[in-house]
């Protein structure tokens, strides 16, 4: 991994190369620029390493002739693992089939500006991680929740995760003002697995998003706004389901 002085408005990359001097002139030029980069030799070796779960690219550069699993098979299974950058890259010109299931192709060799114009219409998105429409709180658990505690009970409990929320934003908005990944994805587990455990559904899927990119800080801003929705989705479901 390379990231020396990575801007975190740039999306994390994922270089997948077999050829060892392409690979670290690429992933040079990919840092010098700002970029987060994870290099892999192979196909098989990229999804192995996306497996792990310690980051998700905003970006693939893939050659075209790898080794192994490649072409439209690795791409489907990059898709598959929920990554809709793809950009080719490669000596000779692919296919049109296969350029026409990437999402970019630069033919070797390409030069810095090349590379930050085609990486320039590929950055990160900030997906939506819930809609208005999705349960506040998981129906199965605040049911069986009434079967084993009094109402008072359950409203203590939903009061609880209220205030741990508006903690956890303060701490939130302070780790990404100062960049600070690691304690954005320890936040992020830590609200995916409390409010994970009292059914809070929204506030949940957003503390996982804050897990899963914490490299990606400008989705995690986005994330931030998203949580203060759900925690307001939730009070006003604690008032009316549980009026004091």
């Amino acid at each position: 991994m390379l990231g020396i002085g990575e801007k975190h408005e740039l999306p994390t990359v994922l270089l997948i190369d077999d050829d060892l001097v392409s690979r670290e002139v690429i992933a040079t030029l990919l840092t010098l620029h700002g970029h987060l980069v994870h290099t892999a030799e192979t196909g098989d070796g990229a999804l192995e390493l996306l497996g792990g779960g310690s980051f998700t690219p905003g970006v693939v550069l893939m050659d075209a002739q790898l080794p192994g699993l490649s072409g439209a098979d690795l791409i489907k299974k990059l898709r598959d693992a929920g990554l809709d950058e793809i950009i080719l890259i490669s000596g000779s010109k692919p296919a049109d089939e296969l350029i026409g299931v990437a999402d970019g192709f630069l033919m070797k060799p390409f030069g810095a500006d090349d590379l930050a114009k085609e990486l320039g219409q590929h950055k990160p998105k900030a997906q939506p991680v819930t809609e208005d429409t999705d349960p506040v709180v998981n129906p199965e658990t605040l049911a069986q929740f009434r079967q084993l505690m009094t109402e008072a009970t359950i409203r203590e409990i939903y009061a609880a995760v209220v205030n741990d929320l508006h903690k956890r934003q303060e701490t939130l908005e302070k780790a990404i003002a100062e960049s600070n990944s690691e304690e954005v994805r320890r936040i992020g587990h830590a609200i995916k697995g409390g409010c994970g455990m009292a059914g809070a559904m929204q506030a949940a899927k957003i503390g996982a998003l804050f897990e899963s990119k914490s490299d990606q800080l400008d989705n995690c801003a986005a994330g931030l706004e998203q949580l203060y929705a759900a925690t307001q989705r939730l009070e006003r479901m604690l008032e009316k389901e549980f009026p004091a």
